[in-house]
């Protein structure tokens, strides 16, 4: 059958069977619920792929991924002109059509690109809906390191509004844009962007430094207890672990149940388990991992209610100071 034959969620289909089990399911880590499900309907219901189709799929979806980096490193007419080159005016055409929703121009552009010196005495005078819109289209670092910069009765108010922004449309931020910055591309889309949200805030708060992510939590306690836990809940998740130093995990290790550790250990990743468990004694690992195999399957919700358990015992350290947890922002070291 020809490529131009096969629909999306073919090709999809038969590029995850080609990737094989292992990588396969990384991928699906990525995908929302109802994908997983008509992905999986649609894998199911495959029929036998000759080889000529899984290359055909294989090259477009290599295509499709270059063109996208093309676009990164200096937009759709650079992108246009090396494809252009490589494949042919009507190749590259059909290829930066594909690419249609990727390729709009991602708003405040010219403020990712800035640097953050410069950036803060751009908009630090804006007021503080303005900063947070700007911010939700930042890289989280970035953001972190302005946030940080921010007078303290800002940063609390910039982060709520983060939180709390679930979409804008794209009127509004044309009309910022135009402020801010009139060379900038206009937003094309017709449809609201969706923007900002619990996730982004806590990005940019995982960057932050240790006084400013204190300031901003207890400040929102005290005004939205539940954002304020909805946002601590995910500040930091299991899989960190492994930016903690031994003696960390040593200390959080004496605080947590041995069922919570079994059961959170059958969904960790290899990492994590070797990262554990080397910084417990031989016997009391090998108690463990035989724990864990006579165990059997697990539902993914146990697993991760004790992961959050010893999350919250790793977030209870650090309150007390027993603890460090490494920070984009930069701790002060004690030595």
């Amino acid at each position: 059958m020809p490529l131009s034959k096969i629909s999306g969620r073919q090709k999809a289909a038969i590029l995850m069977v080609a990737l094989g089990p292992e990588v396969a399911s990384k991928v699906y880590r990525y995908l929302k619920e109802e994908e997983i499900e008509q992905l999986t309907i649609d894998i199911a219901s495959l029929r036998k792929v000759r080889e000529e189709e899984r290359r055909a799929v294989f090259e477009e979806f290599y295509q499709m991924m270059v063109a996208n980096d093309y676009i990164a490193q200096g937009g759709i007419e650079y992108a246009k002109e090396i494809l252009e080159k490589a494949l042919g005016t009507q190749k590259a055409f059909e290829i930066i059509n594909k690419l249609t929703s990727t390729l709009q121009v991602r708003p405040f552009d010219f403020v990712r690109k800035a640097d953050p010196s410069q950036l803060l005495n751009f908009i630090q005078n804006e007021n503080s809906q303005t900063i947070a819109l700007i911010m939700a289209y930042l890289q989280p670092e970035k953001a972190a390191l302005l946030l940080s910069s921010l007078p303290p009765e800002k940063q609390v108010d910039i982060a709520k509004r983060i939180a709390t922004m679930e979409r804008v449309s794209p009127e509004v931020i044309m009309e910022v844009e135009k402020v801010l910055e009139r060379q900038l591309s206009t937003v094309v889309v017709e449809d609201y962007t969706n923007v900002g949200g619990i996730q982004a805030i806590v990005n940019i708060l995982n960057g932050v430094d240790r006084s400013t992510e204190k300031n901003i939590i207890e400040a929102l306690e005290m005004e939205n207890p539940e954002l304020a836990e909805e946002i601590r809940k995910r500040m930091f998740v299991f899989e960190d672990i492994l930016t903690l130093d031994n003696r960390s995990v040593q200390r959080i290790l004496r605080e947590i149940d041995n069922q919570d550790l079994v059961l959170a250990l059958k969904g960790a990743s290899e990492e994590v388990k070797n990262k554990i468990f080397s910084n417990m004694s031989k016997r009391q690992a090998e108690m463990i991992k035989e724990d864990m195999q006579y165990l059997g399957p697990v539902r993914l919700r146990d697993v991760e209610e004790a992961q959050q358990k010893i999350v919250n015992v790793i977030r209870k350290l650090e309150d007390a100071g027993e603890i460090i947890i490494s920070r984009g922002g930069g701790d002060d070291i004690i030595v």
